[in-house]
């Protein structure tokens, strides 16, 4: 008797650890094929002729047009760097470099893939629209609180996800030994 519990009880957990890991890998999973830089997560192998399993599983999840690896490449960040949550009662700062491209893009969207931008507003911040600064560095905030300079002005309630888009990119190809720096997020006054 002692023997059929322990062999239910190795069972059981052997299941609990299968779909866990199943589960993880399909909605989050850094380690089965997702790529990040700070706060930033990206899929490397969606857009690939032949992607890994887990980028396949993570693609039919999200149910979404992928561009093609040679086209673009999407980075999504949920945390600050700090590694809390993102918020639209707080506001933002986007401080650093992106990785060569030769266009990108800045959006804000809630948990179902809505765009936040404030009415009235471009729905998407642009590489051609932005000012640097004298070394190169963008400096954008996002939030629903007017800001000087570079703005994503946000409107709604609640967590949200940044998604900075790159087309025609060579990061994670090993071209330039700085290509894989993404900008840090820092968190300001929250309402």
């Amino acid at each position: 008797m002692r023997f059929v519990l322990l062999l239910l009880v190795s069972i059981a957990i052997a299941l609990a650890t299968g779909f866990g890991l199943s589960y993880y890998a399909l909605t989050d999973g850094r380690l089965f094929g997702a790529a990040q830089i700070g706060p930033w997560i990206s899929w490397p192998d969606l857009g690939s002729s032949a992607p890994n399993p887990y980028s396949r599983g993570h693609l039919t999840r999200e149910a979404a047009l992928q561009l093609g690896r040679a086209e673009g490449l999407k980075f999504v960040a949920t945390t600050d760097s700090a590694g809390d949550a993102l918020d639209l009662s707080c506001a933002y700062t986007l401080l650093g470099h992106v990785p060569v491209s030769s266009f990108w893009t800045l959006v804000a969207v809630d948990g179902e893939g809505v765009n936040l931008a404030a009415p009235g507003t471009d729905l998407a911040l642009r590489s051609s629209e932005i000012a640097r600064t004298n070394t190169g560095a963008m400096v954008i905030q996002v939030g629903k609180t007017l800001a000087p300079g570079n703005w994503l002005e946000l409107a709604g309630s609640g967590a949200f996800s940044l998604e900075l888009t790159l087309y025609d990119t060579t990061a994670f190809s090993g071209f330039g030994s700085d290509n894989d720096t993404m900008p840090t997020i820092t968190r300001g006054a929250c309402a």
